[in-house]
């Protein structure tokens, strides 16, 4: 039989090839720097050609033919690690390792209140968390790095396994004393004299927010760009301006005695859908039904049922 490279050879390649630091890939993957050299070097070998240029100690550079190798590599790794799931699924429902994606405005919001539940239920289970944007994650979810996603729609999510969870409204923040604070509610034509806080590009929950309150496009009266919602909070409470946030997020960055004042906003529709995202071909769909489950049974509060 022809001698073919190992599962591990085309996990050190996969690995080098992300983090273009040999000292890194090895961290990564809980060996010497010597032990990941010589097993690419052998994998090399074995294939006769060269996939990874050494200019120096510190510079790493992938030839043409690696990149086209390292494709082929994180397909055969993700087929490998499915085929050792579908073994796994049949034997227990939710269990063993299990990576997840979730993106940063649902994280530190939902997942609290599901983990100790998921634990109880579940007790093989190990959930393994990587909170990144939407777009870094189902990049993510494609190239097998997380098993499953969790995100808010509307968003292009492809070919991907859409299990929908629950929808979610925004509500207005304002600082105390603002000349709308007195107001029950706000209407949109109310955000459009204001100085709007909100989250930079990237973050789906800025485009989420405007939709849903009837506000389209650039708005000159963003006053400012945060990097979180935490960041937009602070800002708000130090008056300079107005934001949106998901209710979901009221009960974990709002302090009691904060200088805010929080308003409904009238006619505005549920701003996004929570959902749990999978690759078509994972053959563990049955253990992310029962997740997606389990996420429905412990939504936050104020979420709104489908």
């Amino acid at each position: 039989m022809r001698p073919l490279p190992t599962l591990r050879q085309l996990r050190y390649l996969v690995t080098v090839a992300e983090t273009l630091h040999f000292g890194k890939a090895a961290e990564k993957c809980f060996v010497t720097q010597s032990t990941l050299s010589a097993g690419i070097q052998d994998l090399e070998d074995l294939l006769g050609v060269t996939l990874i240029e050494r200019q120096s100690r510190r510079k790493v550079v992938i030839t043409p033919l690696g990149d086209d190798i390292i494709q082929r590599a994180r397909k055969l790794l993700t087929d490998a690690e499915a085929l050792s799931d579908a073994a796994r699924a049949g034997a227990d429902p939710l269990a063993g390792d299990l990576r997840l994606g979730v993106i940063p405005t649902i994280g530190p919001y939902v997942l609290p209140g599901v983990m100790p539940a998921a634990r109880r239920a579940y007790p093989d289970l190990r959930l393994f968390l990587r909170e990144e944007q939407s777009a870094r994650l189902l990049s993510d979810l494609d190239a097998g790095r997380v098993d499953a996603g969790l995100l808010a729609l509307p968003y292009e999510t492809g070919d991907l396994v859409v299990h929908p969870l629950w929808r979610e409204d925004v509500v207005a923040l304002l600082p105390q004393g603002h000349p709308l604070a007195d107001q029950p509610r706000l209407y949109d034509r109310d955000l459009l004299g204001v100085d709007l806080l909100m989250l930079e590009d990237g973050h789906c929950l800025r485009d989420h927010a405007l939709q849903a309150c009837g506000l389209r496009g650039p708005r000159e009266n963003e006053a400012f760009q945060a990097t979180s919602v935490r960041t937009l909070v602070q800002m708000v409470a130090n008056g300079l301006g107005v934001t949106l946030l998901p209710r979901s997020a009221l009960p974990v960055e709002i302090s009691d005695g904060a200088p805010v004042v929080i308003r409904p906003l009238d006619g505005a529709v549920p701003a996004r859908t929570i959902a749990l995202v999978w690759r078509r071909a994972s053959p563990r769909g049955r253990d992310f039904r029962l997740l997606g489950d389990l996420l429905i049974a412990n939504a936050p509060a104020g979420m709104l049922p489908l």
